[in-house]
């Protein structure tokens, strides 16, 4: 997970609590270098809504990780067709807070789906908050 310099030296519970009411949006490739940079080459494929809170009190007792996060409704209709990449996370202001690996392998959001067709549901089935 690379985070916003906003939130660069934050905890794992103030960067749960800054995702309350934002957006995770998944992208094909060509991730960005860091969260200040603006998506340029990559389609918005899909577009998760965090609930707020965006995570249980629940712990897994692990201090760099989170529990599951909740969303408003999980799954979405994706708006693009590809396969993700990555994903940013956005405050509720719509400020980018975050960027995390996805798809297959060793990613921090995992998918029911390979690729996301547009007007098709896309579930996301985990996510980690890697912090190291």
């Amino acid at each position: 997970m690379k985070l916003a310099q906003c939130i660069a030296n934050s905890g794992i519970e103030e960067i749960k609590a800054a995702f309350d009411g934002g957006k995770l949006t998944l992208y094909s490739v060509a991730r960005p270098v860091d969260p200040g940079h603006p998506v340029d080459r990559s389609g918005a494929l899909a577009t998760f809504t965090f609930a707020s809170p965006a995570f249980d009190q629940e712990t897994n007792g692990n201090q760099d990780e989170a529990p599951p996060p909740r969303f408003a409704a999980n799954p979405v209709m994706a708006t693009g067709t590809g396969t993700p990449g990555f994903a940013r996370i956005f405050q509720a202001d719509g400020t980018p807070l975050a960027d995390l690996s996805a798809g297959p392998g060793n990613t921090e959001i995992k998918l029911t789906e390979v690729s996301t067709t547009a007007n098709y549901p896309v579930t996301l089935t985990r996510m980690q908050l890697r912090l190291r």
